[in-house]
């Protein structure tokens, strides 16, 4: 038997840490290669770390709740080692990992009943004189499953791969080491490691260009499509900043959004001065009975909720060509973190809270989002979206759209403005705190008509707010 050491892995340029979020499996139980083993929660994705053997989950070094750093061993995990040579001098368990043996006297059977996974690990007949021979059998040297993808796609074998001179832990091959690689290699060329080539690259030019896929890998972006312009190379006076998985991941979610809903912004000016003289009325008073601060956000999400209730299929999702209704309202709100990225809490049922529930819900998401403590349930099954670019000073915005929802609203700022204000004695000039709302909504299933009708109800909802109302 052998044990093999779970490590946190790297997650981005700018991530040093994660919080254990909920382990999936429990010491003794059994799992697959490439598995996941826990769920772990970075400034604002949740993620899971997968097993990279399969093998019986021997302890847990991290309690959920708990900050690991990256790199640090999470787990231990007991596997079938190769620790016998068969008759004609072939190597059982190809990929088997050299780590320190596990103590003896535990039997075969009683962690791996029939022997089954041993039997798996046998290299099949006809590979056995190649795996034999190959360097990655005899040092049973650990790789990611990212660096084996590279290497599959760059056409690395693992006799090649095992020569690559690592700069990680205890000697491991990091995504940079095989990119530096890559991005140096030259056909037959013989190295032992990325440092050897660049040496090489100085003597002779020019260097062979990297292929696109390294460069993707290598800046964390998609693929370029067939026929795509490449930007020009980056010079002058600049700085380069990798985005974190966050950012890639938000601007993975953006691009998909653009190009899987046709979408469309409607406007409405709103006054809101009523709702302005309530909340200084009764901030307050508020604030002393219930111990939260109230702000305009429930307020805005009430006034949503409603209007959803009177026009339901603006509460959908599309499936193809299938329609999907959501029974429940579950507002999601656009909360900016001190990173600079954004997360989308959700509240749930919104439509069935009181003022006072969405105020402390509200405020409870919120201060969580923005201090990393949001649980993978609370960032789910959102069904509409809203946004406050008013935060930012902003009259206006065209958000886009959080798929798989179809339309998300985003708030302006709260000014005082000079308008028009209809009266049985005439018309009359008066200063009134205006904002302005815009909708924007999927084409596909929401027509002017329903979009526009929606963002008029809401705004109805917000101008006849009773303003002697009590919370």
């Amino acid at each position: 038997m052998a044990q093999i050491e779970l490590l946190l892995p790297k997650m981005g340029e700018s991530v040093a840490e994660a919080t254990v979020i909920k382990w999936l499996k429990k010491p003794g139980d059994m799992i697959s290669e490439d598995e996941a083993v826990l769920e772990i929660a970075t400034d604002k994705v949740d993620s899971e770390v997968p097993s990279p053997v399969s093998g019986r989950l021997i302890s847990q070094l991290y309690k959920e709740e708990e900050v690991v750093q990256v790199g640090d061993v999470i787990a231990l995990i007991e596997t079938a080692a190769a620790a016998a040579t068969p008759a004609g001098g072939d190597t059982v368990g190809e990929n088997a990992p050299a780590v320190e043996p596990v103590e003896p006297g535990i039997p075969l059977e009683d962690i791996f009943p029939g022997m089954d996974m041993l039997s798996q690990a046998q290299p099949e007949p006809g590979k056995r004189e190649t795996t034999a021979a190959a360097p990655a059998t005899v040092s049973g040297r650990f790789y990611s499953p990212l660096v084996k993808s590279i290497a599959a796609e760059e056409g690395i074998s693992p006799e090649e791969l095992e020569k690559i001179t690592g700069s990680g832990s205890e000697g491991r091959l990091t995504k940079e080491d095989l990119l530096g690689y890559v991005k140096n290699r030259k056909p037959g060329a013989e190295t032992a490691g990325p440092g050897a080539l660049n040496e090489a690259s100085k003597a002779e030019e020019p260097a062979p260009a990297p292929s696109k896929e390294a460069e993707a890998l290598k800046t964390g972006v998609n693929k370029p499509s067939a026929g795509s312009q490449q930007p020009p190379p980056a010079t002058g006076n600049i700085e380069i900043i990798e985005m974190d998985r966050m950012r890639r991941l938000i601007s993975d979610h953006m691009v998909m959004s653009k190009q899987t809903s046709p979408h469309v912004t409607s406007f409405v000016e709103a006054d809101v001065t009523n709702i302005v003289k309530w909340r200084d009325r009764v901030k307050n008073s508020f604030e002393k009975r219930e111990g939260q601060k109230i702000t305009f956000t429930p307020i805005f999400i009430e006034a949503v909720a409603k209007a959803i209730r009177d026009m339901p299929m603006i509460n959908v999702s599309v499936d193809g060509t299938k329609i999907i209704r959501k029974r429940d309202i579950n507002i999601g709100m656009a909360t900016a973190l001190p990173s600079g990225n954004l997360i989308v809490p959700v509240i749930r049922n919104a439509d069935f809270l009181s003022l006072v529930g969405l105020t402390k819900t509200v405020n409870d998401l919120a201060n969580r989002a923005r201090n990393n403590k949001l649980q993978p349930d609370e960032v789910k099954d959102g069904t509409f979206t809203i946004t406050n670019v008013g935060t930012f000073g902003n009259v206006m915005g065209t958000p886009i759209i959080n798929q798989p929802q179809v339309a998300i609203l985003a708030i302006g700022v709260i000014k005082k403005k000079p308008a028009v204000i209809e009266t049985p004695d005439g018309d009359m000039i008066a200063i009134r705190h205006m904002t302005y709302l815009s909708l924007s909504y999927d084409h596909r299933v929401v027509d002017g008509a329903l979009g526009g009708s929606f963002l008029r109800r809401i705004a109805d909802y917000l101008e006849g707010w009773n303003a002697g109302r009590e919370f």
